[in-house]
């Protein structure tokens, strides 16, 4: 009997705490899913409304050269560093020139050379014209004694030879000048190569604008095709900025932009939309937007990121709802209404979008409260107690 009674009362107390577990999780349960949830609230108002495409990209400049020689040498002297300035013309890089001077040297010498060796052949070639006249009067004259029985056979050979020994001298005199000035041609090109090549030596800026990069110093080899500096010009820098694909219906030329760079996230940059691109990646389906930068940031860099938001509407009075209260359920668009503490979901339509708020066309009106859970891993559902902070 007595163990009986203890039995029941072992079971007793198992089915108490089984009791009081239970009860203490309906309670949290209960608790969790139907106690106010904290919201905070917005009265809705009227105002303008600014519709804007986001896009996202990097400040580049329209025309940039990498600075790099034509011709192979080391680096004698880097004028300008990184940050400077330059105009057009201006001499940044020389390279070490004392084996180009000794080249042009050579090649003038030649020239020179060439040139009197012509003055000598035609010296030569009138010497030759002389004889041939002469050799052309001694014959003629044994010729005419010939005729007159005055002058043996034999003489009238030898003139004739004569004249003959002097025709091959002028056509050789002559022969030796053309190719005296076509060594001379050959001395002038090969004079104004190494001319060129002294130039070269010399690099200059093909335009106006800035130094970005220096990335070679002086005693480095340079070669063609190696990049000393980076230089671009200031008159024209954009945001190449990847959009989505789906805007391209709303964007054009001109149309006005704001621009926010990252190391300023808080000031905005007027800007305005320069081209657009007409291919579209297709992985992302995105494309370029060029949006050029009317005023830039005192401190800047090229290839740093930023923000453009493109301006393709504009409305003066609507209902305007901040983004963070409009919320999609089942496909729709909606708003949860505060009622005497209750919320109460309201199906919404809009129209103009920003990064900020959104145009609502129907669904509320100017005055009505709408709320938003203050922790956005809790939400909202229809019907819902709400409390504010």
């Amino acid at each position: 009997m007595k163990n009986n009674r203890k039995r029941i009362n072992i079971w007793s107390r198992r089915l108490l705490k089984i009791s009081l577990i239970i009860l203490t999780i309906v309670g949290l349960i209960f608790w969790l899913r139907y106690s106010p949830v904290t919201v905070i609230e917005h009265q809705i108002s009227r105002g303008p409304m600014i519709s804007e495409v986001l896009g996202t990209g990097t400040l580049e400049a329209r025309v940039s050269t990498r600075i790099s020689p034509k011709i192979s040498g080391r680096i004698k002297d880097i004028l300008v560093d990184q940050g400077d300035r330059v105009q057009k013309g201006e001499l940044l890089v020389r390279l070490d020139d004392d084996e180009l001077k000794q080249q042009v040297a050579i090649a003038q010498a030649q020239v020179e050379a060439s040139a009197a060796a012509i003055d000598r052949l035609k010296t030569d070639r009138d010497r030759s014209n002389a004889v041939f006249e002469q050799a052309t009067k001694s014959h003629s004259r044994i010729a005419s004694l010939f005729e007159k029985s005055a002058a043996s056979q034999a003489e009238v050979d030898q003139s004739a030879e004569a004249l003959a020994i002097a025709i091959a001298g002028v056509s050789q005199s002559e022969a030796a000048i053309i190719e005296g000035k076509k060594e001379l041609i050959t001395a002038e090109k090969t004079l104004a190569y190494q001319r060129a090549r002294l130039q070269d030596a010399e690099i200059k800026a093909p335009f106006g604008g800035i130094v970005v990069k220096r990335t070679r110093e002086p005693g480095d080899v340079a070669v063609p095709g190696s990049t000393i500096l980076s230089v671009i010009a200031t008159d024209e820098l954009w945001i190449s900025a990847w959009v989505d694909e789906t805007e391209i219906a709303h964007l054009s030329s001109e149309q006005p932009a704001r621009v926010l760079f990252r190391s300023e996230p808080h000031q905005t940059y007027a800007g305005k939309v320069t081209r657009l691109g007409l291919e579209a990646d297709r992985e992302t389906r995105e494309f370029i937007v060029d949006v050029g930068v009317l005023e830039l940031p005192h401190n800047w860099a090229v290839g740093q990121r930023a923000e453009v938001y493109i301006k393709t509407a504009e409305k003066k009075n609507v209902i305007q709802l901040p983004t963070r209260f409009l919320k999609r359920v089942g496909g729709e668009d909606g708003v949860y209404i505060n009622r005497n503490g209750i919320a109460f979901w309201q199906p919404v339509e809009v129209g103009l979008r920003n990064r900020d708020a959104v145009e609502v066309l129907s669904g509320v009106k100017t005055g009505d409260s709408v709320v938003a859970a203050t922790d956005l891993k809790t939400g909202l559902k229809n019907n819902r107690r709400i409390i504010t902070p």
